[in-house]
Order: structure tokens, then sequence, then C-alpha cells
């Protein structure tokens, strides 16, 4: 099934690799029409991040680059800079991930643009916003700019997300704000410049974290894959492999004690409320390792969900994308292009009244839908696909 949520929206995408593709992915999954424009030399430098390939284009750029049409224009040229603004004429949003400054130098800056068309939403998502100077971001960078790398791993090796979480975080919130901006613009009339910085995006996502820091001043360590607040809450090793366990509260903790067979923790005075089984953290982790230690870890989860203490598997990618759940959720989504058949990747993860977004068109070839949107644009007017 389609979703044509954004139906009759335009978007003009300036983006490469992925914190902007990452957007227009969304948007394009909820239904715009999303122009990706590149490079005739070249395009997108995700197309080349490879081995594996996926026909012709890297696995990486195919991941992100569905259900969006290619136009291949050189921006430096006038002839293609002039088609460009035609494109643009006829969208509703336009979003860059250039570094800073760029867009403007080449005449498709957001004041320029929307002096144009003040109904032009124009998004820009950098590494660290736009009026922070021209200082180019990546997600490595930004995972160390961020604070995020010091609360990851083992205390004192700071260790980078195994997912790039900033572009992604950041290509989520753009995505996000160009919505909202839509709504108000059919309130208003009136379009909106959206500035999305990787670095704010991560410092949001520190939440909880951040607010301990702001309440007391203190930069606490990694508690690895513990939990600051909670305990018992991580991930523990047992007999054949590894669980995670997450006790929220004082029933969940007397329910588990039930469940293990471990009547003397729910006693024992060190642990009956959590601020006292954080206080006496490293004993009741001893504790805890023993008992699983001796059994498995399916054996655990299966004891723990009977009473409603939450518990799973840690599973690697290729046993979670192979789970016939993932699959049943819709997760996993193939495509047929000229030059690959039944390629697969990963799906946006919305269900609107129990559909899945589908794969409408497979990632473009470089320049593929050039003469497709010049005609629509020159003939009919603004269409959609």
């Amino acid at each position: 099934m389609t979703l044509g949520l954004l139906g009759g929206v335009r978007v003009v995408d300036f983006t490469q690799a992925l914190s902007g593709p990452y957007a227009t992915l969304m948007l394009a999954d909820l239904g715009a029409d999303v122009i990706k424009i590149e490079s005739p030399h070249r395009g997108d430098d995700a197309r080349h991040w490879g081995p594996p390939m996926i026909g012709g284009d890297a696995a990486y750029f195919m991941s992100v680059n569905r259900n969006k049409r290619s136009m291949a224009l050189d921006l430096k040229d006038r002839d293609d800079h002039a088609t460009v603004l035609e494109v643009i004429a006829s969208a509703d949003v336009v979003i860059e991930n250039w570094r800073p400054g760029t867009a403007d130098r080449l005449g498709l800056g957001a004041e320029t643009l929307r002096a144009l068309n003040p109904r032009l939403i124009f998004c820009s998502i950098s590494g660290f916003g736009r009026d922070m100077g021209s200082r180019s971001g990546y997600d490595q960078i930004l995972q160390g700019t961020a604070g995020v790398m010091p609360m990851t791993g083992l205390e004192g090796q700071p260790t980078k997300w195994g997912v790039p979480i900033g572009d992604i975080a950041s290509g989520m919130f753009a995505a996000a704000a160009v919505s909202g901006a839509l709504l108000e613009r059919a309130r208003t009339g009136v379009g909106r410049t959206v500035d999305i910085a990787m670095q704010d995006s991560l410092v949001s996502m520190l939440t909880h974290h951040a607010a301990r820091y702001l309440s007391t001043g203190v930069v606490e360590p990694s508690v690895n894959n513990g939990h600051k607040s909670i305990c018992p809450y991580g991930m523990f090793e047992t007999g054949d492999g590894y669980l995670n366990m997450c006790v929220g509260n004082d029933s969940q903790f007397q329910r588990m004690c039930e469940a293990l067979q471990r009547p003397d923790l729910a006693t024992d005075e060190r642990f009956t409320t959590n601020p006292l089984r954080l206080a006496h953290k490293t004993e009741l982790l001893a504790e805890l390792d023993v008992t699983f230690r001796a059994t498995t870890a399916e054996t655990v989860i299966k004891v723990l969900d009977k009473v409603g203490v939450p518990a799973g598997a840690v599973l690697d990618i290729g046993q979670v994308l192979d789970d016939p759940s993932t699959a049943a959720r819709d997760m996993v989504m193939a495509f047929d292009r000229d030059d690959v058949q039944g390629a697969r990747v990963v799906n946006t993860p919305w269900k609107f009244d129990g559909a899945a977004p589908s794969v409408r068109m497979a990632p473009p070839h470089l320049g593929e839908h050039n003469d497709e949107v010049l005609a629509e644009i020159r003939g009919t007017g603004k269409g959609t696909q």
C-alpha cells in the first residue's frame, strides 16, 4: 500500500551521504515527490561508498534513496542553474546539507529562495548550525563533540555508537520539522527557514543524562551497559550468552527475585528499594551474576517474561533481519531495478491503519528523471509522481 500522507508535496533535495538523504527518505516514504539534485560528474558520494554494491550503486546509497527521482544538474553551469530554479519554483520544500555558506554562494540560499517564494520551506542540515561558521561535520566528529562517545563503552575508552546516530537523528528531526512547517503553512500560507544541526540533535538526545549534569554539575563516568538511575538494569552474562534485563520499580524487583528463585534478594535490606539497590549495586550485581551464569539466556528470558519483567536477547544484525517477526512487521522491503532483482533494505517504522511504507520507485540512477521532471514543470506545471 502506498502511503500518501504527503501526496502533492514536492521536495527539492540537494543532500548527499546520510543525514539529508535520511530526512528526505522519511518524507518520500510518506508520499512526497522528492527530486534529488545531483552533480552530473559523480552524483551523491554515497553511490560510491562500497563494496558491497547493489547493482551499479553502493548498498549505502540504496538503503536511503528509494521513492526519489534523480536529476543530474551542474549548479555551476548557467543553464543548469536556471533549470534548478525552475524546479524549485514548482516545489514546496528545499532541503540541503552543504557546508554552511555554500547555498548562498551558489545563489540558492534560504533568503534568496524564500524572497522569490514566501511559501517555500527551506531546511538546512549541518554539523554545527547555519550561524556557527563553515565548519563541516561528519557523524564520527559529532559523536565526539556532542558528548556521546565518553558515555558509550567502557570507562576511559570513548566509543562511537554502532549506528551513525548523529546523521540519523538530525535526519529525523529535519523531517519532523519540515512536516510541522507544512502543517503551519496550510494555515498561514507562509513557509519557514529550518536550521538543523547534528550537534544540537545529539545534545537534545542527552535528555536525562543532561538533566543529571545540569542539576549536579558532576560529569559521571560511563556505566557501559548499565544505568545510572535504575538497578538492576542492563546487560548480563548467562551460561550461554548475554541478555538484557530492565527492572524499573520495586514490584518488578520482587517478581524478578521470585522468577529467579532468589527470594533472599527480595528480603535483603540492602536491596528493598531502588535507591538502596543503587547504593549497593556492586553487591547486587555480583549475586545476579552467580544466578545468571548457572543458567541460559533463553531460560531467564522465559521466566522473567511470565512475571512481566522486561528482558530480551542480545542479537546480532543478521539474527534481527532474519527473524520472522521483523518480516511480519514489514521492516524488510524488496525492490527490483534494471540492474538488480530482489534487492532488500530496511523500511521506515511507521504503520498507518496497519499499512507500512512501500517501494513506489527503486533508488534512481544518476539523472534518471531529468526529462520526466522537466516535462512536468514545463508542460502541465506542478504535478505529482
